[in-house]
Formats: C-alpha cells, structure tokens, sequence
C-alpha cells in the first residue's frame, strides 16, 4: 500500500537491511523487495522463537537464509569486456542552497574541473539532477534565455568531450502554449554529443506530490497551500520507465531522482537497457537521506541484474555492478569523480521474467 497510495512512497523497505549479506539481499531478484521485506519479518520471528526454545520455524529459516547468503560467493556479476566504453560520474559537492539563479557560473565550472578529458575510449560522462539552471534546448521564446545562449552553453559543455564521448546532464526542460507563454516545464536528462548536438531527453515520468507539483490545485490552492519547492510552474510528467539510445553506449534506462525507488516500475520492459542512470538532488535529504537513497538503488540493481550509475550535487554518488555491488563511490559532501567501465548486466534468464511478472500483479 505504501508503494502505490497516492502515487506511492516505497521510501526504505526493510529489506535493505540485508544488503551487508549480499547474498540474502539477491534474494530479491526473484521475489521482489516486498517479498524480501516480508521475509525479514519471518527472519526476526525465528530469532524470537530460537529465544524461547521454539524450533521448528528456526530449523527451517535460519539455515535458508545463511545459505542464502553463502550465494554471494557464485552470483557475482561478470567483469567489463575488453574494450568496453568507460563511464565517468561527477559529484560537485555543490548544496542546495548554493545553487540559487546566480550561481550557474560557479556551479558549471565546478562541473567542468571534474569532467576529465576525452581520449580513444568513449566515456559516458554523467552529472547529477538540476545543476544546470540554463535552458540548452533551442526553440523557445527569445525572453526565456535571457542573458544565455543555448548553444554557447553547448559548446562549452562539448568541450569536455572526446570525439565519441557523451554528457548525460540533468536539467529543465519548458513547456510554451499558442501565445508564447510558459504552460509546463519537465525535470529532464539530456544527452548531448561532442558536435554540442542533443541527442535525446528523457523527462521525469513519477513525479513527488507537492515537491513537483501540487495535487488537486482546485481544493489546495485556495486553501493556500503550494508546493514545498520554490516556483510556481508545475512540472509535467513523461511517459513512464524509458531509454535514451546512444552511439557507442546502446540503451540507457533514464530513473531520476527518487524514481529509482519503486520495486518492478524502473526498466521498459519492452526494452532492456544495457545501464540504469539515476540523477538524484540528495542534498535535500541530510545525512540520512543519501545512504538510504544509495540502498535503494543497490536493490533495483540486483532486481533487475543491470547497472546503475548514480549522480547526485552532494552524495553519495556511485557506480552499482549489476549484482548489487559498489565498483566505486564518491563519498558524501565530497568533490570528486569515478571513473570504470562500464559494468556488464547480467543476463535476464526466464525464471528472472517470470518473478517479474508475478510482482507486477501481485501490485495490481
């Protein structure tokens, strides 16, 4: 219920508490974090009766679950192949509070320091949810821009690149009607070329109630009630888990921000992609928002056997091997960048689909 209520809020299962023994965590692959959850609650019970000298759901559970875990030592996702494309993240340590409408400048140099430069092997080069406050699509009415110019914050972004690198970078996209007045805006990754080309958008499909936009505005606005982020533009949502397909890289699945948290809802499953990105503004969360948020994206990886690369202003951003596994991290309010292969997916066999399917309507 949690999940699914008014558009659901599946924040911190329970079941990330095995992620220390990986290999109970895994377990998730085939019945889904809910499933796990509740499998953490008959794991305590058996710790309750073992206490009281009850022996029978002991007996049972508690050797599962070791053995369970004992699966990590065989279910490890395989290396990158030789000659696979390098993926670059980048964490600024910017917060939010120093990321206002003046601030652009400071924070896009701080991006570009940590970018790396381009060489013979194509890199991904990702960057973390809505650090670029500058419109980089052209089109749009001369007065949105003000004083920028799309396509010299291109190039300049271009710049980092190699000749087959790509920049996924987080930002906004807008929205006009008939008279050239804004009528919506998107939270959005863009993929942009070396060429200052864009090659894709993906635009945030589960948006946060009151953080994004205000539900029933009919009844809350004359309540004077708003939302909890500064502006007064709602953001409209995209069209659901979704892949932008780039040259050299393949299919990448687009989860932004707290997306990434929903069991069973992250993949086109009509698609596979061959990587998950997840750009996150933690800065929002404390101290204790961000490695839980990180938690949470280790099991979607295991889930789904695919990668994920996390980029967020202030931490922790990390790439995720397929099997849940931390290949590197970049920690928490830290400046820095990870830079690895491209970590392999594991292989999607047909008792992975079939458990799939039964969470999805086990949901519905």
């Amino acid at each position: 219920m949690r999940a699914t209520l008014f558009t659901g809020y599946a924040w911190d299962p329970l079941s990330v508490v095995w992620l220390p023994a990986i290999g109970v965590a895994r377990l998730s692959a085939w019945i889904g974090t809910y499933a796990l959850s509740g499998v953490t609650i008959v794991a305590a019970g058996a710790l309750l009766m073992l206490a009281s000298r009850r022996w029978t759901l002991p007996a049972v559970a508690i050797p599962a679950l070791s053995l369970a875990g004992l699966s990590a030592l065989w279910t490890n996702a395989p290396p990158p192949a030789p000659g696979t494309p390098l993926v670059r993240v980048v964490q600024p340590d910017i917060g939010q509070e120093d990321r206002s409408e003046t601030d652009g400048e400071r924070v896009l140099t701080a991006l570009e320091k940590l970018s790396g430069q381009g060489g013979t092997t194509p890199r991904l080069v990702v960057w973390p949810e809505g650090v670029v406050r500058d419109y980089v699509e052209d089109g749009y009415p001369f007065y949105a821009y003000g004083w920028s110019s799309p396509l010299y914050l291109r190039r300049r972004m271009a710049r980092l690149l190699g000749p087959e690198d790509i920049l996924l970078i987080g930002g906004t996209a807008l929205e006009f009607n008939a008279k050239d007045q804004i009528s919506g805006a998107a939270n959005s990754v863009f993929a942009l070329d070396a060429q200052a080309r864009l090659r894709g958008r993906y635009d945030k499909a589960h948006l946060v109630p009151y953080g994004e936009y205000l539900p029933m505005p009919w009844l809350l606005k004359p309540l004077g009630l708003a939302r909890l982020v500064p502006g007064d533009i709602d953001f409209t949502s995209g069209k659901g888990p979704a892949n932008l397909t780039l040259p050299g890289f393949g299919s990448i699945g687009m989860q932004i921000c707290y997306e990434i948290i929903f069991s069973g809802e992250v993949v086109d499953r009509a698609h596979r992609p061959r990587i998950l990105f997840n750009p996150s503004n933690d800065a929002w969360f404390g101290k204790w928002g961000p490695p839980q948020h990180l938690a949470q994206a280790r099991m979607r990886a295991i889930e789904e056997g695919l990668p994920i690369l996390r980029a967020t202003p202030t931490g922790i951003s990390a790439i995720i091997a397929a099997d849940g596994r931390l290949v590197a991290t970049v920690p928490h309010e830290t400046a820095g960048a990870i830079e690895q292969p491209m970590p392999s997916a594991l292989p999607r066999h047909s008792s992975h689909a079939s458990a799939m399917r039964w969470r999805r309507s086990s949901l519905h």
